[in-house]
């Protein structure tokens, strides 16, 4: 299987140049301190494991203009899902002779050697929402815990703390398990809720796949008012099954992330999707990219690289008339932007 993987990763390492993606200079070099103030030669590598939905595709999109305004090389490896391929992934952009690294997503007992062995090489590497367990990469992250949390208050405010609730949760996967220690935290502070079932998959594609554990729970569990699905596929899922078995003012469901997609979700009339915590995809894709940055001049952007996120309910959708990200962008100045790994040299893409 090796030998066949190894083959596999020879044929990508030839359609490379087909995903790389060659920017100009946006930010004036000479403004830039060394290896960036040659940008076209500082070459940089997003190595992904999850790339289905929504918030990755903004994430990406994040990534490639903070990479364009800095004017670096940016290589994309997308491993869809397939943790040793991610491993060799970062094994051929080491061979690749990349200045730094993206981790985005993974698991940790497969990334964490891999991580290793960029390090070793010489390489630097950040990595969002993924623990590789090594405190020479600085971890980026949406604060998971806080976004599950101020989930879980809404919910509890709109609520009460007596309810039978449906959880979505797939262990393994580092900002789950972060909003997972909210939920735990959440029930043994409130005793009156009561988890009724608990699923959840990854399995693409991830919302059609909830909504069909989804269906099933519902109609094992037709008590459950509240849905807490922390991630918005799950939360797309629940819906679908939500709407599909005609329940969608008797339950209402919150979640992590948000999208244009989802924005639209959770207008629609007696809409069950009731609340969201999020940041904004495409800033962390930034923040990645600048903390990267900062390590590749020589600078330290810190253990933990947090963009802090915000509250989004139904509500304040409706009521100002939000219908895309750029919208809520102009009505949260805060989700526009996060002054996370900034530098006086710093460029920004445009706005």
């Amino acid at each position: 299987m090796k030998m066949v993987r190894r083959q596999a990763l020879s044929l990508l390492a030839g359609l490379t140049a087909a995903i790389t993606l060659p920017f100009g200079g946006m930010a004036l070099a000479q403004d830039m301190p060394a290896p960036l103030d040659n940008p076209g030669d500082v070459k940089i590598a997003l190595v992904r494991y999850l790339s289905t939905g929504d918030f990755f595709q903004a994430y990406l999109s994040g990534v490639e203009s903070q990479a364009k305004a800095l004017g670096v090389d940016l290589r994309v490896l997308d491993s869809r899902q397939d943790a040793a391929l991610q491993a060799d992934m970062v094994d051929q952009a080491i061979a690749l002779g990349v200045d730094g690294i993206i981790i985005q997503h993974g698991l940790t007992e497969s990334m964490q050697e891999a991580a290793q062995r960029a390090l070793d090489a010489g390489i630097k590497v950040v990595a969002f929402d993924v623990n590789v367990e090594n405190p020479a990469i600085p971890q980026i992250e949406q604060s998971d815990y806080l976004l599950g949390k101020l989930a879980l208050e809404q919910a509890a405010k709109d609520n009460g703390t007596e309810w039978n609730a449906g959880y979505v949760y797939v262990p393994g996967i580092a900002p789950l398990d972060r909003r997972h220690t909210a939920w735990e935290e959440f029930k043994a502070a409130n005793p009156g809720v009561v988890e009724k079932a608990q699923m959840g998959t990854m399995d693409n594609p991830i919302a059609n796949s909830n909504a069909n554990q989804a269906r099933s729970v519902l109609q094992a569990n037709p008590d459950i008012t509240v849905f807490f699905a922390p991630y918005d596929e799950f939360a797309k899922g629940v819906k679908i099954a939500v709407d599909e078995a005609g329940l969608s003012q008797d339950v209402k469901i919150y979640s992590a992330d948000i999208s244009t997609a989802d924005i639209s979700a959770m207008r629609e009339p007696d809409s069950a999707w009731a609340a969201t915590v999020a940041t904004n995809p495409a800033v962390v894709g930034e923040v990645s990219v600048r903390a990267l940055a900062i390590m590749l001049t020589g600078g330290n952007p810190g253990a933990q690289v947090v963009v802090p996120p915000t509250l989004i309910t139904q509500s304040f959708l409706t009521e100002n008339n939000i219908k895309n990200m750029d919208d809520l962008s102009a009505k949260m100045p805060q989700f526009a932007h996060a002054d996370v790994a900034m530098t006086d040299w710093m460029p920004l893409p445009p706005r």
